[in-house]
């Protein structure tokens, strides 16, 4: 049996999978991104609370956020080929553990700088639950149900995001901060159990770990985003914005040079010559700008604003964080009929305007009731983008690839959560401050149409997916890159996808660049 064979036969469907063992990896996938789409959220309703406790700017609180999204970010990669070498499911039980771990660390912390480290860390577990859960879960399902199942896991994941500003502040106001992070504990211990005893290991193709490139993209996107905090804050004449801005090009220059080179990259260029493929990462990149944008000013905007308890900010949050418990799965298995791209344009389309909305009525005066039906277009959305932008990219790729393309495209989910709320919060702060409601108004409208923004131009990226007749399973096949590159759309029937009757399509011919990539 050949390299590439064995690759591509350990990251397929187990055959043998039970309808049981199935449910139970649906579960325990779910469950452990719950917990860390919940974190990324929990703190939004908090900070306020965290700033009376442990003081810091608006600088210092978007750290809090920042700080898990990087590590977040930077380590999915990593975490990924890590999964593939050692096996995933023992590097995504160490994930969870430490995870959790660091969750008590958060609640104790003393001072914000201790609480940034140790949300650092916790971004570091997130890195390892989520890319191999989605692994995992693919894995588990064949490739004709796999839209479908992350619709699934989408919505139960979206509890997370619904529950996130809502636990935060209902747990702030009935207890304090720090019970934001002791609720994780308990519920990260059963799911390492849970994945000890039911989640079935596996492993992918062992490839070098790519330190130089996870130095280099880890310190370039770090640099940038220190200068725009900083910038936004002192001034964009300082010598951190001065220093930042030019280190931070040159340092993401170098790495895309180094991955062009490298013996094997940890994102490989071959993946971008997918054309969907790389329609849904920036897709994705955007969408996490917005999202993680909106909600951060928006949590601002409700409590020092208007003055409401972190439990009613929460509340508040509910018709647009509610949303994808009723309209992921659904959009997930519509996807499967009708493609991706005709519900990710529409959905990022919709949440853009329901944005572009709030921007208006918050200068307005109008009172909260004048907000749902808003909140409610952002709501349905963003439903329809969340679980097609990962179905879109995941279909478009080899599947000997799914790790590393689960990665990069959670990879650069975090890093636009990350530089959506660092462009916000540099908008919000050239136009108002904390210090009184009035300021607080006055840089809340531009901070949310610069989200609006992130989703207008996110659609704009979607229309680049196309529509493919099957899932993307091909059999390594040398062919000319001529070939290769003239065949962007993976879109051949698998044999096990085909409806009886229906004629066989020629396969998809796949050529692998010298990371060895099938480009189709």
């Amino acid at each position: 049996m050949t390299t590439s064979t064995r690759a591509t036969t350990g990251a397929k469907a187990s055959p043998g999978a039970s309808p049981g063992r199935q449910a139970a990896t649906l579960a325990l996938t779910a469950v452990a991104f719950f917990m860390v789409v919940l974190d990324a959220l929990v703190v939004v309703t908090a900070l306020p609370s965290i700033h009376r406790s442990l003081g810091g700017s608006l600088g210092t609180l978007q750290w809090t956020v920042n700080a898990y999204n990087m590590a977040f970010g930077a380590g999915i990669i990593t975490a990924a080929a890590l999964g593939d070498r050692l096996g995933r499911r023992r590097v995504y039980t160490a994930g969870l553990a430490l995870f959790t771990v660091a969750s008590a660390a958060c609640a104790l912390a003393p001072d914000v700088g201790l609480l940034i480290t140790a949300r650092a860390a916790q971004g570091l577990g997130a890195a390892v639950i989520t890319p191999l859960s989605l692994t995992i879960l693919s894995s588990a399902f064949p490739p004709e149900r796999r839209g479908a199942i992350i619709g699934i896991w989408g919505g139960i994941s979206g509890l997370g995001v619904a529950a996130g500003p809502l636990i935060g502040g209902a747990v702030t106001q009935g207890l304090s901060w720090h019970w934001v992070f002791w609720v994780n504990v308990p519920v990260g211990i059963a799911a390492v159990i849970g994945a000890r005893l039911r989640l079935a290991e596996s492993r992918g193709p062992r490839t070098r770990l790519d330190i130089p490139g996870l130095a280099l993209v880890s310190a370039g996107a770090a640099a940038l985003i220190w200068a725009v905090v900083q910038g936004s804050q002192t001034g964009w004449t300082g010598t951190d914005v001065l220093i930042g801005l030019p280190l931070g090009v040159v340092l993401l220059s170098a790495f895309l040079i180094w991955e062009t080179r490298a013996p094997q990259p940890m994102i490989p260029p071959g993946l971008f010559r997918v054309r969907s493929f790389s329609a849904a990462v920036a897709a994705v990149f955007l969408l996490g700008a917005s999202i993680y944008a909106a909600a951060f000013m928006t949590s601002e905007f409700f409590q020092l604003a208007w003055g409401d308890s972190p439990l009613t900010a929460g509340l508040r949050f509910l018709p647009w964080t509610a949303t994808p418990l009723l309209i992921a799965p659904l959009a997930g298995a519509l996807s499967d009929r009708i493609g991706p791209r005709q519900l990710m344009v529409p959905g990022l389309l919709l949440q853009a305007a329901g944005f572009a909305w709030i921007v208006v009525l918050a200068g307005s005066g109008a009172g909260y009731t004048a907000y749902l039906a808003p909140f409610i277009i952002a709501g349905v959305g963003v439903s329809m983008a969340i679980p097609t932008t990962p179905a879109a990219a995941l279909n478009a790729v080899d599947p000997a690839m799914l790790g590393k393309a689960s990665a990069i495209l959670n990879t650069l989910r975090q890093f636009g959560a990350v530089f959506g709320i660092a462009i916000a919060t540099a908008i919000f702060n050239s136009s108002g401050s904390l210090a009184d409601p009035a300021a607080v108004t006055s840089g809340y409208r531009p901070a949310m149409a610069a989200a609006a923004g992130f989703s207008v131009i996110g659609a704009l990226a979607a229309l680049g997916v196309r529509r493919a007749r099957g899932p993307a399973l091909t059999q390594a096949a040398p062919v000319s890159p001529r070939d290769a590159s003239e065949r962007s759309d993976p879109d051949a029937p698998h044999p096990a996808s085909r409806t009886p009757g229906q004629v066989s399509q020629p396969a998809v011919k796949t050529v692998r660049d010298n990371s060895g990539i099938a480009v189709k």
